[in-house]
């Protein structure tokens, strides 16, 4: 796979070289020239050629997960606080406070 790659990106050089050494050519006209012919095709492609080895990462990192033991308790990640909210859940409603009606603004 690599070898493909390599290859291509030192014709992709050669091209681009040649633009900026021949007398109608630029330097910006080698720059594109290596950015569109060389980087922006290489990198979808290598890209695709990827997907594979992806997928079996994602599918061992998913089999692994599941070889854990669910039964297991988990150590809690911090201490309990001592402040009232520091739990992370909502704090509860009471039914006997009403919510304050909205106060509207005069003109």
């Amino acid at each position: 796979m690599y070898l493909t790659v390599i290859a291509w990106l030192y014709v992709v050089l050669m091209m681009s070289v040649v633009e900026a050494a021949s007398p109608r050519g630029t330097v910006l006209g080698a720059i594109s020239t290596f950015l569109l012919y060389g980087v922006l095709p290489l990198s979808i492609v290598i890209y695709i050629m990827g997907t594979g080895a992806r997928r079996r990462a994602r599918s061992a990192a998913q089999r692994a997960a599941d070889a854990t033991p669910a039964d297991s308790p988990e150590p809690p990640s911090q201490p309990p606080s001592s402040q009232p909210d520091a739990g992370g859940h909502a704090p509860a409603r009471d039914a006997a406070v009403a919510p304050a009606a909205p106060m509207r603004e005069k003109h």
